[in-house]
């Protein structure tokens, strides 16, 4: 068992466009996801097997990083919830896209989409952690990480009355307010578009159903009217097979262009109104140390003071990287969901023909029929 990372900075030693997360392998319970990377000198590849208790352990790593100044401003790349091994009705509604396929391949696209954005980030790309989930054949261990920024968000009660607060930053305010609509909606698109890849799966089922029941009309026997009917059943029953696979195809289509596309689109919202929500507790915590630097005695003056200032740094560092962060974020989302946009018309446009000229033969087929 491999050694914990402790924040450690180290070079990645794989290119972070060509990690790959090739398969799920289920073992009873328990999903293993095999994980391969191209190293960067060029010279061959490193394969790994991991469960999503190591994605976990890869997460709490980067979330600890509090001696990295600046780090609560970043966007932390959104790790898909866990995946289950039966896809319940509770489970899809939990994972929405990501619990689509038997394969469980939008779940490998998804975690591998999560890796790439982990590796090629500028701050947490550098965390040793990354280095050791990737490139080490030992599983990393799960001992606890001590606390992080995210454990003291679990104090809701606490910290929701700051969610309303006033930012003394207008681009923050701003973003916030932005935010907090755009996070609503985009989860709503998903809900609305996996109802109608929900339904096309439906539709694919009747018309399964139908072709079968299609063919069990047909008869034997030498009778000429008999043989014309059981003839049209079978035809009939071809044609609605391949309304079957198309709608499938439309559906799988779906699901692996824009819905992946929106749901990451929709955890990327979640992200952001995480971080600006941290912000605005430091904001608070500034403003609280600022006043009792003014209201402190003499003799506890200078401490309030050193206090304050360590506070303001703090908050600034936070800032800064916030800003950066949430102009790399908007650039990035403008392309990730024009790619998810354009290979889901590409996918359509070549299943339409397919099924064009599927729906060609089976009407020349019944034209020589007649």
């Amino acid at each position: 068992m491999m050694e914990a990372a402790k924040g450690e900075t180290t070079t990645l030693s794989v290119t972070s466009h060509n990690i790959k997360v090739t398969e799920a392998v289920q073992d009873e319970d328990t999903l293993t996801f095999v994980i391969v990377s191209q190293k960067l000198s060029g010279t061959g590849e490193y394969h790994v097997v991991r469960t999503y208790d190591d994605f976990e352990w890869l997460q709490q790593h980067l979330f600890s990083q509090e001696d990295v100044p600046g780090i609560q401003g970043i966007i932390f790349p959104p790790l898909p919830a866990k995946a289950q091994v039966n896809g319940s009705v509770k489970v899809i509604k939990q994972l929405g896209f990501l619990a689509m396929g038997q394969d469980l391949r939008p779940y490998c696209m998804a975690l591998e989409a999560y890796l790439r954005q982990v590796a090629s980030h500028s701050t947490l790309g550098k965390n040793k952690a990354v280095e050791i989930f990737l490139t080490c054949r030992d599983p990393p261990g799960h001992q606890k990480v001590r606390k992080n920024i995210f454990n003291r968000l679990s104090q809701a009660v606490e910290e929701m009355r700051k969610e309303g607060h006033k930012d003394v930053d207008v681009f923050f305010q701003t973003e916030r307010d932005h935010n907090l609509p755009l996070t609503a909606f985009t989860k709503t698109a998903v809900e609305k578009f996996l109802d109608v890849v929900l339904t096309e799966q439906k539709i694919a089922m009747a018309c399964g159903h139908f072709s079968t029941a299609l063919q069990l009309c047909v008869e034997p026997g030498d009778n000429p009217d008999k043989q014309a009917f059981s003839k049209i059943c079978v035809k009939l029953s071809e044609v609605f097979d391949s309304m079957r696979k198309n709608t499938m195809s439309v559906a799988e289509n779906n699901v692996k262009t824009l819905g992946l596309g929106l749901d990451l689109e929709s955890r990327y919202q979640e992200a952001e109104k995480e971080m600006l929500f941290r912000r605005t507790c430091k904001l608070v915590e500034l403003e609280t140390a600022s006043r009792n630097a003014e209201k402190a005695k003499p003799v506890k003056k200078a401490a309030m003071e050193e206090l304050k200032k360590a506070s303001e740094k703090e908050f600034d560092h936070i800032s800064t990287v916030a800003k950066q962060e949430i102009t790399r974020l908007k650039s990035a989302r403008v392309g990730m969901l024009q790619q998810a946009l354009v290979q889901w018309c590409e996918q359509q446009l070549l299943t339409a023909r397919e099924t064009a000229d599927c729906y060609n033969q089976h009407l020349q087929a019944f034209i020589g029929m007649a």
